[in-house]
């Protein structure tokens, strides 16, 4: 069955497929700053990534699948202080995905699917809310495969499960395999690694990434991260989203 884009579409050729079957995909990522070596749009990359990757492998299931464009501004406090970084609230955040939802909804579309691994706290819990949300306003189902939740991160690699992975081999790998020429290569090869885990460091309070040892925004081992890495770690997000859409309509079943 076909992927479609939706800013590729007319309105036409949206109003003629069979939206009560059809899968709706929104990437959601940051405008934030991702070390030295990578793009503030890096968080946006890696879900559109995930986002295609998910939707190939839920059409070569059968289903008719729509991509809409990236949403790439959300919470991002934890690197304010980093130029370029530009955060809104969670609350925003959240009355965005719900209005979609409800967009979606009034179009008889089946399911709405979050494509993220932008892991914020505030802004992890603005997407989960709106899931709450959305089912209490008795919306269509939003999808959200949550990484920093079992068992989803358990499958992307040592790097990821250390909480050592803004900016890192982990997201530096993605970055590579989708857009090589936007990686500052000579700059990640020089960048000493940092294994301090950030994900211990929000558990012990720290507020940003200077507190919580990542005075260059970044974490992990930029310098270790390849283009083949980066491929496999796609298929593996893509098939997060994948399992959790399946799940969702196991349970309408």
């Amino acid at each position: 069955m076909p992927v479609h884009e939706l800013a590729q579409l007319t309105w036409e050729e949206v109003r003629d497929l069979d939206r009560a079957r059809t899968l709706v995909v929104l990437p959601v990522g940051a405008i934030e700053a991702h070390g030295p070596h990578l793009p503030l749009d890096c968080d946006v990359v890696i879900a559109v990534a995930m986002a295609r990757a998910g939707a190939r492998k839920l059409a070569a299931r059968g289903h008719v699948v729509l991509i809409l464009p990236a949403f790439a501004y959300t919470a991002a406090a934890f690197a304010t202080a980093f130029p370029g970084t530009l955060s809104i609230s969670g609350i925003t955040v959240t009355a965005v995905i719900v209005d979609l939802a409800r967009s979606l909804s009034a179009q008889d579309f089946r399911l709405l699917a979050i494509a993220n691994a932008h892991l914020d706290p505030e802004h992890v819990t603005a997407l989960n809310e709106s899931v709450k949300l959305a089912r209490a306003d008795r919306l269509l189902p939003i999808v959200f495969p949550d990484l920093t939740k079992k068992p989803w991160g358990s499958r992307l690699g040592d790097e990821f499960r250390s909480g050592a992975c803004h900016a890192g081999q982990f997201e530096s790998s993605i970055v590579l395999s989708e857009q090589p020429h936007r990686v500052r290569d000579t700059v990640r090869r020089a960048l000493e690694p940092n294994p301090t885990s950030l994900s211990e460091a929000i558990k012990a309070g720290k507020r940003t990434f200077a507190e919580a040892g990542g005075a260059r925004a970044y974490f992990g081992d930029p310098a270790a991260a390849s283009a083949d890495e980066g491929r496999r770690t796609i298929e593996v997000l893509g098939g997060i989203l994948e399992e959790a859409v399946l799940a969702e309509i196991g349970r309408e079943a």
